[in-house]
């Protein structure tokens, strides 16, 4: 999965109709509903805004809406584009003015999904993958077993505190969550503690 670093807009006219793309991270829904009203009080007298975004990485949700378009010519083709590029927490809102020529189905079609390919043509992506966010608790005696385990099942280290133990806050991929936990009741006879916190994700 990829997600964006920054916000990106593209343009296009087709036959006398305006497209204004715009291309933004969001963490989740409230996050869109704030920008789309933020791009709503920009544009008033637009005809339509319509839009699509996809979050959360470990339970992927998605949305789209013609805003008043015919049924599927401009949510789902933005949509469609978001998913070609196996985005992630991110959205897309293309603003249209119309000049006054209809376009038909496919023409409208093919003016949304340009205009928010366009804008992801123009985007700075990077990958992600989903994880689960474990806590291990360690004497320093196993600090090599540790390291073994975080080998094994790559994990990343978020945080670290050392006091008369050693306490990690780790990613792990979360295809990996579940054999993780199994092999933690193996070795949690050698002072090893292990507490699961919450699903989240990570750039790589």
């Amino acid at each position: 999965m990829n997600a964006i670093i920054k916000r990106t807009e593209a343009s296009i006219r087709e036959r006398g109709s305006k497209f204004l793309g715009y291309l933004f991270p969001c963490a989740n829904e409230e996050v869109f509903s704030d920008e789309l009203n933020a791009l709503k009080s920009k544009f008033p007298d637009a005809n339509h805004h319509c839009y699509a975004y996809r979050i959360n990485p470990n339970r992927i949700t998605e949305f789209s809406s013609d805003d008043g378009e015919p049924s599927g010519t401009a949510g789902l083709p933005i949509l469609n584009q978001l998913k070609s590029f196996n985005l992630i927490n991110a959205g897309i809102v293309v603003v249209r003015y119309f000049g006054g020529t209809k376009l038909g189905k496919p023409g409208l079609i093919q003016a949304y999904g340009d205009t928010a390919k366009d804008c992801l043509n123009t985007a700075s992506l990077m990958k992600i993958i989903p994880v689960q966010l474990f806590q291990f608790s360690y004497p320093y005696s196993e600090e090599l077993l540790f390291n073994k385990i975080s080998s094994d099942f790559e994990l990343k280290e978020q945080s670290a505190e050392y006091t008369d133990i050693v306490e990690k806050t780790v990613a792990c991929p979360t295809e990996k969550a579940d054999s993780l936990k199994k092999y933690h009741k193996t070795v949690k006879h050698r002072g090893i503690g292990l507490e699961e916190l919450a699903k989240s994700y990570i750039a790589v």
